[in-house]
């Protein structure tokens, strides 16, 4: 990591936790629903729905700049890590896909819940 903008991780991370909240609505509505049998079960639905909505959550704390970005991003990267397991065990593609996602942004949730926030 550069010494340059400390900004810069935080917007990548803002970016991947869009991403995820939206890959994770997508594969929820218009994949797990259409296809059913385990892609609807009740633990598996509930996990991402929680990931769709920390992932927001994180984006909304990081982009207000709250001093307290770093516990729901800690939030965050334990849930993604979470529903990442959940949609590999279904394991079609288009779960893996999901889970990829789920885990590039549990990773950058994780570094920033080490981040302090500049004043």
């Amino acid at each position: 990591m550069t010494t340059m903008n400390t900004r810069d991780p935080i917007k990548a991370c803002i970016q991947l936790c869009w991403d995820c909240r939206h890959m994770c609505q997508d594969t929820l509505y218009n994949h797990c629903l259409k296809m059913g049998g385990t892609h609807v079960a009740p633990d598996h639905v509930k996990i991402m729905s929680d990931c769709i909505q920390i992932c927001q959550a994180s984006a909304d704390v990081m982009v207000r700049g709250s001093a307290l970005h770093a516990e729901v991003c800690r939030a965050c990267a334990a849930i993604c890590r979470a529903c990442a397991d959940s949609c590999a065990r279904i394991g079609d593609a288009h779960m893996q896909a999901c889970a990829s996602q789920c885990r590039k942004c549990a990773q950058a949730c994780e570094e920033m819940s080490r981040m302090v926030e500049p004043a």
